[in-house]
């Protein structure tokens, strides 16, 4: 079945007259708009999506979103590949439409930011630029308005490696692609795809200032992406048993990583790798044009002792219709592989779970698209597609343009 077929089932033709429950959630896109949407469902596992408001204020391509729930407050960060680009802070209202409240110009190319230091963890905020091969901080608040100047850079770290990587991807330098809090927020980490690495960094949470220690090192030609924090204890967080797992993009895979706190750095070890395919057979790259794309990973989600990954350019659901691969996690902090399912998007770039657990919404970047799919609470496994709708203009293969980011508002 098509994608706008699917979008016909979701939206129009089989839904209820009445709906159980709305949620928030938004989308940025690489025409420079943010979207703001609004998610109907039934008590059927139906639903729909709407576009209720599009804001702009965070440059010519918005690449990623991160919302934090007690203050209502939305960071925007710009993947501008024209030698500038801009940090943009938002007021959410209540109805999901956006306000900007400052802003920053940056050195362009930033992929991702994170909050960090001060008495509340939101003092600062550090973000990575994936080509200058920088990790760069400002201190909050962002200034805002056109009698204000924008924001000024408080410190800017710049990557080295000794060497190219073996992938084409690593060949001119580090790409730093995440700004990644430990849970004591004591700790920065860069997954760096380029360098094959991960650079780590203590923070003075008065000052913002970041101190480098060593970093660990992957596995040759694995591109670390992104990462996300699990431990045996749940929510809690404990350093007692907790593993980082960070997302391999060119290594299609994930690793596990045991974590230490010993003079006055964060080490990390890792316990394992494995593959974002079944059996580790990765489906093969695709031909366009005479160059070969082949698939690559873009994110990961951890949700209680289950873990989702998600595959670009896979091809496994149909010619425009990548996959989700699921994994649980054990005990001892074991991840085994479960399933492949539909991502019911083209280039599924951003993915993100709600609060509940019970759905998922996935950003489909060349098809820009918005899916949510359903999460079973209990098995962890995703089941049926509940709404899908297109989002601004549809991307263009192997462009890389169309969806960016999708978040709920929660």
């Amino acid at each position: 079945m098509s994608l706008i077929a699917h979008a016909l089932l979701a939206g129009v033709a089989f839904l209820p007259t009445t709906y159980a429950a709305t949620a928030t959630l938004l989308a940025s896109h690489f025409s420079g708009a943010i979207f703001t949407l609004s998610l109907t469902t039934g008590s059927s596992h139906t639903g729909s999506l709407a576009i209720t408001s599009a804001a702009g204020g965070c440059g010519s391509t918005p690449t990623w979103l991160q919302y934090y729930s007690d203050t209502k407050k939305l960071y925007c960060v710009d993947e501008s590949w024209q030698g500038y680009g801009t940090i943009a802070e938002y007021s959410v209202a209540a109805d999901g439409t956006l306000t900007v409240t400052g802003q920053a110009k940056t050195t362009g190319n930033d992929v991702h930011g994170t909050l960090y230091g001060g008495p509340n963890g939101k003092s600062f905020i550090a973000t990575v630029q994936y080509t200058p091969s920088t990790l760069t901080t400002y201190a909050l608040p962002l200034k805002a308005g056109p009698d204000r100047p924008f924001t000024v850079p408080l410190q800017e770290e710049t990557f080295y490696m000794a060497a190219p990587g073996p992938d084409v991807r690593q060949k001119d330098g580090p790409h730093p692609h995440q700004a990644l809090l430990d849970p004591t927020g004591k700790f920065l980490l860069v997954p760096d795809l380029g360098a094959d690495a991960i650079h780590i960094f203590t923070i003075n949470p008065a000052s913002g200032h970041l101190n480098a220690c060593p970093d660990a090192i992957t596995g040759p030609g694995d591109g670390p992406r992104h990462g996300e924090w699990w431990s045996p204890k749940g929510n809690t967080m404990s350093a007692d048993g907790l593993k980082l797992f960070t997302l391999n993009e060119i290594g299609n895979s994930i690793s596990s990583w045991s974590v230490s706190y010993s003079g006055g750095c964060l080490a990390l070890n890792k316990t394992q790798t494995i593959s974002t395919f079944a059996g580790g057979k990765v489906p093969p790259a695709t031909i366009f044009n005479g160059a070969s794309f082949p698939p690559k990973a873009a994110e990961l989600r951890i949700v209680g002792n289950f873990l989702y990954a998600a595959n670009r350019n896979d091809k496994s659901f149909g010619n425009s219709t990548d996959s989700l691969a699921t994994y649980t996690i054990d005990a001892s902090g074991t991840a085994t592989f479960v399933e492949s399912t539909s991502a019911h998007a083209f280039y599924p770039r951003s993915f993100s779970i709600n609060k509940a657990g019970t759905m998922v919404a996935v950003g489909g970047q060349t098809s820009s698209s918005v899916a949510i799919i359903a999460r079973d609470t209990m098995t962890g496994k995703l089941g049926n597609l509940i709404a899908w709708m297109q989002v601004g203009a549809a991307g263009t293969y192997t462009d890389e343009n169309g969806l960016s980011s999708v978040i709920w508002v929660e």
